[in-house]
């Protein structure tokens, strides 16, 4: 086997070396409750780091406070700074890499949790918390580009090694991404060209900010599943642009949304049940009825993103790109290393197993414990966790019948996922 196709082998991402191929994947941890670092959270990525990944990633950092989309996200401010400083010092001194994802939620971010009106390409509603969300205007789009850049430069001035820009899953820059959500006449809107504007525009920002100090990575849906939304065809195009700019190091690419349709990321299992667990009346009735119908059905199967994914290889000139969606075990990375991709990313497998890496490093028939039930989407609320590990390091795992694990009444009403309302098509 060559070293193309070796997980373990180190890789070079941007101006950072990682001592091999696999990428703890973003997956959101609520273990900052007042938007601070905290010693759980500091656990929580070493663990990772002690597992054997090459590097972690710190999920939803908030380039401004209009943009966070669940309660005590961090916000990139100097008042985070000593706790940001202090998590990448921890992680680097277990010999670990660190990325800090930065993101914007735009329309899927609530005023019940900001205090603001949500703001999107075009006005519309959102439809699982069934919240107005305004269209954005051209000064404010100005100001959320300033804000990925000063978050990127805070970032690399607190010792993360890379940054990955989340320009997935429907949140604002990729909801300018698509022709469902942006109907905008301006330079922003129009063809993919026009509509993939703020994504390169962010790159640019963020890379002339940081020059070489650390790794710029982003992170695209490739399809967001969401009915005249995000197509393939489209999002290659917006790759292309983005990897003749040469701004970033590497694209993630992932698949899905946060406003409608959320399994199409995940695949699997529809925890429906434990969803409404943790809603109040009338949201749980709503839940047990609709959730089906808005969350959405799709099978799980290894390597679930390979098929559209590969299609991205043979356009990239500068960019690398890093694998997501379904690898668990040895052969699926080997699998997408020998595809063409440079990386391999890790979520659901990881949180059930932090320790799987080394596991499949002394035994590469080694199989995941993960059973992709999906019941980790519910632990968002609380903390984070794998409800199949009793003995979590992370503290006893509450039953999502007898708690509302903590969720605050915000949260859980702008989780209402059993809605059915449509988006608004208004200019």
């Amino acid at each position: 086997m060559t070293a193309a196709g070796d997980p373990f082998a180190p890789g070079r991402l941007g101006p950072v070396r990682l001592p091999n191929r696999i990428i703890k994947s973003a997956t959101s941890e609520g273990r900052s409750p007042e938007g601070l670092v905290t010693d759980s959270l500091i656990d929580f990525h070493l663990d990772y780091i002690r597992g054997g990944v090459g590097m972690t990633t710190v999920a939803y950092c908030c380039v401004t406070a209009e943009g966070a989309s669940a309660p005590g996200q961090i916000l990139m401010s100097e008042r985070a700074a000593p706790g940001l400083e202090r998590l990448t010092a921890a992680v680097h001194a277990d010999g670990g890499l660190i990325s800090a994802q930065l993101g914007h939620a735009g329309p899927v971010a609530s005023k019940k949790i900001t205090g603001v009106t949500a703001t999107a390409p075009s006005r519309m509603v959102n439809p699982t918390s069934l919240e107005y969300c305004r269209a954005i205007s051209v000064s404010e789009i100005a100001r959320v580009i300033e804000g990925f850049r000063d978050a990127a430069v805070l970032a690399a001035d607190c010792g993360f090694d890379a940054v990955e820009l989340h320009f997935g899953h429907n949140y604002l820059p990729s909801s300018f991404l698509s022709p469902l959500f942006n109907r905008r006449t301006d330079s922003y809107g129009g063809g993919i060209d026009a509509r993939s504007r703020l994504v390169r525009e962010i790159a640019a920002e963020v890379r002339t900010a940081v020059g070489d100090s650390i790794a710029v990575t982003a992170k695209i849906s490739m399809d967001d599943g969401v009915p005249g939304g995000i197509t393939l065809a489209e999002s290659i195009r917006t790759a292309q642009l983005l990897d003749a700019d040469a701004n970033l190091d590497a694209l993630e690419l992932t698949q899905g949304s946060s406003v409608m349709h959320q399994m199409f990321l995940f695949r699997g299992d529809v925890p429906v049940r434990d969803f409404a667990a943790v809603m109040p009346q009338p949201f749980k009735a709503g839940v047990y009825a609709f959730g089906r119908k808005m969350l959405g059905e799709y099978p799980y199967y290894d390597l679930y993103m390979l098929e559209s994914a590969r299609q991205f290889v043979p356009v990239m000139n500068n960019t690398r790109l890093i694998l997501l969606g379904g690898i668990t075990e040895y052969e699926h990375m080997v699998t997408g290393l020998n595809e063409g991709f440079d990386f391999v990313a890790m979520g659901r497998a990881l949180l059930r197993e932090p320790d799987l890496v080394n596991s499949i490093r002394a035994d590469r028939t080694k199989q995941t414990l993960c059973t992709h039930c999906n019941r980790c989407m519910y632990t968002v609320y609380g903390r984070t966790h794998c409800v199949l590990d009793p003995e979590s390091a992370f503290g006893p795992i509450p039953s999502a019948e007898a708690t509302d694990l903590g969720v605050p009444t915000a949260a859980r009403r702008a989780a209402a996922v059993g809605s059915t309302a449509k988006v608004v098509n208004r200019a």
